[in-house]
């Protein structure tokens, strides 16, 4: 009787024991698709109910693609795609109040903001709404405030973490708290606190709109990269990283106390990064290995050891990234729970996995639908700046009654609204910005002599000013004080505009040299390949 006591103790009764991954047929895939072979630890994929984006592999700049969600089956070689940064595209986001708009960040330091039309595109896409740049080197992750509208956090490789109001198209804060490379940031609930892992194998949990560290602690000693998300309102945090010994684990926290983990156990052996994709509605966090086809999913509790092992789902091809479905565009007539979109890494394939609990019922299920995020922001970018926070705003899925169809219309981009900026207006407000990330060619010599001028001709501004300031003895002279202020302005003004003028032209100019030092090589390659066929 003891031992049967023992033995029904080990049991855990659930009702998503026996949840199961059920791949899409090939007909309902997206193929075709020449995923990006980006060695960057993104997902490379994002997704509404409207549009599906993937990073395609291009030969200069970045680019990606935008399909409807309905547009499945073998895709045109020509398909049009979203253009416009010069370097490659690391991360792209969907707006969570507005399913037209697209953030995307790229090595080229930049964040651009896109509107794709409810068909999708009819030519590529070129024209973004909004450019941000503030970023030294090549921005790597982006993450939507999950409440408030138009607020927008990048992290870059820069060790900066940057909050934007893109309404304005500026910079709201910039959080300088990472002495490394960070690996990947996760917004709470209400958007209030942002959790961080680092290079230097620290997590971190931040205030973003002060910058301050709350706290922080050792998160897995493994050197390779490391990944968090919150768990919804629990006050936990999973981790993912390797042992010391490069073995693949997890982690459990409390957002209050990182001195040390509330759980920690091994998941296996293999190489490939571990993400976290946590689900709210039904507790359950999906733990996801880049480079493997394996999917394990976890139920969150509260008691210790607060996560248990559900089940996994297993494949023979490897992903490359994983784009993730909001809860309000889940088919629940079939009971589905999660849908990831996979990007296989060896076919040009992104792939539809509905993760579903067995039902025998068609009927909506309450107990597995409990009312989900709405596209409807809680806050303005302005009340969430002046330090207001709020609980996201929820809908049901009942009234739905359809599969894969939006609740609630979308915002309807207006480019008269002040919602976000034009493209002209953006481009003059970070004119001077931009210049910071334009690389100087020039030898330290041309730069010296350079400010050594510079220097002169303010000094010589001065000393006129001066001059004429002991001269101004009556009322008459504060009119010449005033035009030569003017004066001096305006000289100031040329020179940044020569300077900017000057350093696009000089890149311009190493760019052609170094295509012209490329193309002697291959002739002088092609030379010696000649000498050497005569020669035998």
């Amino acid at each position: 009787m003891k031992n049967a006591q023992l033995w029904f103790r080990g049991v855990r009764t659930s009702k998503f024991r026996h949840v199961y991954g059920e791949p899409a047929k090939r007909e309902k895939c997206y193929d075709n698709i020449k995923i990006t072979k980006n060695a960057h630890d993104s997902q490379f994929c994002a997704v509404n109910p409207k549009f599906v984006a993937v990073v395609t592999e291009v030969a200069g700049g970045g680019a990606f693609l935008v399909l409807p969600i309905d547009n499945t089956g073998r895709l045109d070689f020509n398909t049009y795609r979203v253009t416009g940064h010069k370097g490659p595209v690391l991360d792209i986001k969907w707006n969570p109040f507005n399913d037209n708009i697209i953030a995307s960040c790229s090595d080229d330091c930049t964040i651009k903001l896109w509107h794709v039309p409810d068909g999708g595109l009819a030519t590529h896409l070129s024209d973004w709404l909004v450019e941000l740049v503030g970023h030294k080197r090549r921005v790597a992750y982006i993450e939507w405030h999950p409440t408030a509208e138009n607020i927008l956090f990048s992290a870059g490789f820069d060790h900066l973490v940057i909050v934007w109001d893109i309404e304005k198209g500026e910079a709201v804060n910039v959080i300088d708290a990472h002495p490394d490379v960070i690996y990947s940031m996760s917004l709470n609930r209400d958007g209030s606190l942002l959790a961080t892992t680092c290079k230097d194998k620290k997590l971190r949990i931040i205030e973003p709109r002060s910058g301050i560290v709350k706290s922080e602690g050792v998160c897995h000693a493994g050197s390779k990269a490391s990944k968090v998300a919150f768990l919804g309102c629990t006050g936990r945090l999973i981790s993912t990283g390797f042992s010391r010994h490069s073995d693949r684990q997890y982690s459990i926290w409390d957002e209050n106390d990182l001195s040390k983990p509330l759980a920690t156990d091994t998941i296996d052996s293999s190489s490939g990064v571990v993400f976290p994709f946590y689900d709210p509605d039904t507790n359950i966090v999906f733990l996801a290995g880049k480079g493997d086809g394996n999917i394990r999913y976890y139920e969150v509790v509260d008691e210790p050891p607060y996560i248990h092992f559900l089940s996994q789902f297993l494949s023979g091809s490897p992903q490359r990234g994983l784009g993730i479905m909001p809860k309000r565009g889940v088919n629940t007539s079939i009971c589905e729970i999660f849908r990831f979109y996979k990007l296989h890494t060896s076919k040009n394939i992104c792939e539809p996995i509905s993760m579903i609990v067995p039902r025998k019922s068609d009927q909506f299920h309450e107990d597995l639908y409990p009312d989900v995020l709405a596209a409807q922001p809680a806050l303005s970018a302005q009340d969430w700046i002046s330090g207001r926070n709020a609980m996201p705003c929820l809908i049901s899925l009942k009234t739905g009654a359809g599969v894969n169809v939006l609740p609630q219309k979308p915002i309807v981009h207006k480019t008269k609204t002040p919602i976000i900026p034009s493209i002209d207006n953006n481009k003059k407000k970070f004119a001077f910005l931009s210049t910071t990330t334009t690389p100087d060619y020039r030898s330290k010599d041309e730069i010296l002599s350079y400010l050594e001028k510079s220097q002169k001709t303010t000094n010589n501004q001065h000393t006129k000013f001066q001059h004429l300031q002991q001269k101004s003895t009556n009322a008459d002279d504060v009119s010449i004080l005033k035009q030569l202020s003017n004066y001096d302005n305006i000289n100031v003004e040329e020179l940044r505009k020569a300077f900017v003028r000057q350093s696009e032209e000089l890149y311009v100019t190493k760019r052609q040299l170094v295509n012209s030092e490329n193309r002697v090589k291959e002739l002088e390659d092609q030379v010696r390949r000649l000498q050497r066929q005569i020669s035998s």
